[in-house]
């Protein structure tokens, strides 16, 4: 907790008034208020405006305005607000502070492209963040991260160098075997390969290392649960019963071998007509949410069927990195949410999940 003398600044400031107006504002993420010890400073500058440096427990930073407008409209005064992730839990695997796996019950519902998008969306929320493609039998990561072809480096000869991609760090099995052979391996070969990806890359400095896990409930997902201290699952789906039956499943397995469930994603959710705008469920409606309320779990986001998410992972390009494209937005919501759920997790006993449509 940073200490109350740090509030002030040269000028006089009032620091009470900020610090109760900071404790009312709620959001999908910051589920119980951003509280007192989030503040690291407050400045008042000569035209009397407010700058606010806020320390975040977990990757938010495109939040901060929302923040900045909550707080010009309580307070009456100009704010700005400077923020920096800094994630103050202890690591719990080596270097990297959390694990999150990211898991189907099937293939095809766009779990890789999910899980690389919420990769990069968390790097841009503030964190250092890494992917692990850990789909030993259809390694995608190279492909959605324009990596194919890139060979792996070793500094000593003994640890492999992750890739870089648009800042985020990425080891897969894909690239050390060839893009057009087979991995014919059983299961306890492909758990090992697995388990020798993350012990021996050089990581360095992680606050998230998300898990492209494959599809199903196999050796390589009870080796990753059991072997590794995850912070927690998301389970992506669609709304198809079929994807629904098999989520279900997957939920039940990690339950059993005690790895939180964060949430739900609900891929491919609608379809937006290109000529009415209106929503269009083409694979039903509602799935997720009822799937949801079953096992007690929060729907993370509804993420629509839009064929700029294939354009951009044809191209090797992470939609989630275009400001402007209205789909990173909903990537951007999912991240804070996946982010604030585990700090809470860990911090509070309870804690209302609010869903809100931004």
């Amino acid at each position: 907790m940073f200490g109350l003398s740090k509030l002030f600044s040269a000028k006089s400031v009032e620091k009470q008034p900020v610090i109760s107006a900071l404790s009312e504002y709620r959001s999908a993420a910051f589920a119980i208020g951003i509280e007192q010890h989030f503040i690291d400073a407050i400045v008042q500058n000569d035209d009397k405006s407010l700058t606010i440096s806020l320390n975040l427990p977990f990757a938010a930073q495109s939040e901060m305005q929302q923040v900045s407008e909550f707080l010009i409209e309580k307070l009456n005064v100009p704010v700005s607000i400077i923020a920096a992730v800094k994630i103050t839990e202890p690591a719990k695997y080596k270097t990297i502070k959390h694990i999150i796996l990211i898991a189907s019950g099937k293939g095809g519902v766009g779990k890789s492209t999910t899980a690389v998008n919420i990769a990069g969306a968390l790097k841009n929320e503030g964190a250092k963040v890494g992917i692990l493609d850990a789909d030993i039998y259809g390694p995608s990561i190279p492909m959605l991260l324009g990596l194919v072809g890139s060979k792996p480096t070793t500094k000593d000869n003994k640890l492999l160098q992750p890739f870089m991609s648009d800042g985020l760090k990425a080891q897969s099995i894909g690239f050390l075997v060839p893009s057009d052979d087979a991995t014919v391996w059983r299961g306890p070969m492909a758990s090992g390969a697995l388990t020798q990806l993350l012990n021996e890359t050089q990581w360095g400095e992680l606050d998230y290392l998300i898990v492209d896990m494959p599809p199903g409930t196999g050796d390589i997902q009870l080796t990753m649960s059991q072997k590794v201290p995850a912070s927690g699952t998301v389970i992506v789906t669609t709304p198809q019963d079929l994807a629904l039956a098999d989520a279900q499943k997957g939920i039940a397995m990690f339950n059993k071998v005690n790895v939180p469930v964060l949430g739900l994603i609900e891929n491919m959710s609608h379809f937006l007509c290109t000529h009415c705008g209106e929503p269009n469920h083409v694979f039903g409606k509602d799935g997720a949410e009822k799937l949801a309320h079953k096992h007690g779990v929060p729907v993370l986001s509804h993420i629509p069927l839009a064929i700029d998410i294939r354009e951009y992972s044809e191209q090797g390009k992470l939609i989630a990195n275009d400001i402007n494209a209205q789909v990173s937005q909903t990537y951007s919501a999912a991240a804070r949410l996946i982010a604030s759920t585990i700090y809470y997790q860990q911090h509070h006993n309870a804690v209302e999940i609010v869903i809100t449509e931004d």
